[in-house]
């Protein structure tokens, strides 16, 4: 599965639409300006047959370090959800061949409250959390960082 970037993004479509790159380019960056301005402000965005991005707030919760197994807070935290839309959803499943799962679903099923356990993500979450809290992060060499 190969990645593709903003940049080859604004490209095709300048080429789409014999639009300037530069132009495009502006018209992207605000456009991905405002999504992120208006889930900041805890706003839904609808995207009819595309699908919905809304924010959802993580309640703390307890979880294990699957390295060293001991018990970690992780603190609530404010994610993303994206619901995939109708239409979307029926295009990527012609092209692949497959059924789509909404994988974001699963924000829907979060615990509300620390007591009940998360069973999705819990152990990986916590190493996650727990690595970033004491600042050993391993991405010297990886590619992606610093980007």
């Amino acid at each position: 599965m190969a990645t593709v970037t903003k940049k080859e993004l604004i490209d095709r479509i300048a080429d789409g639409t014999n639009y300037r790159r530069v132009l495009v380019k502006r018209v992207v960056q605000q456009f991905l300006d405002e999504v992120i301005n208006e889930l900041g402000k805890g706003n839904r965005l609808e995207f009819r047959d595309f699908g919905v991005f809304e924010t959802k707030l993580r309640k703390a919760r307890r979880a294990q370090n699957p390295k060293t197994l001991q018990p970690v807070e992780v603190p609530e935290k404010r994610t993303v959800k994206f619901k995939v839309g109708r239409l979307m959803k029926q295009k990527l499943s012609d092209l692949t061949g497959g059924v789509i799962d909404d994988e974001a679903g699963d924000i829907d099923e979060m615990p509300e409250s620390p007591d009940e356990p998360d069973t999705e993500n819990e152990a990986t979450d916590a190493a996650a959390d727990s690595d970033d809290a004491s600042g050993e992060e391993q991405q010297a060499g990886h590619p992606s960082a610093g980007a």
